[in-house]
């Protein structure tokens, strides 16, 4: 995943950081700041994993 741009990380209060980036296809990607090899793409179970954080109280701060 070494040709993905990622943007600059979005935190709450320091903790909870993600990122979100894109490849050179257009295809999205998401992951918690720091672990970018781990990300998820624009995907089903993105979109999952991102609804549970949020709900989770970790990701609060992207809405």
């Amino acid at each position: 995943m070494d040709n993905i741009a990622w943007e600059d990380p979005y935190c709450g209060a320091g903790v909870n950081c993600f990122r979100l980036g894109t490849d050179e296809d257009g295809n999205a990607y998401i992951a918690v700041a720091g672990e970018e090899q781990n990300a998820l793409s624009d995907t089903r179970e993105a979109l999952r994993s991102l609804i549970l954080e949020i709900k989770a109280g970790k990701a609060d701060h992207l809405l």
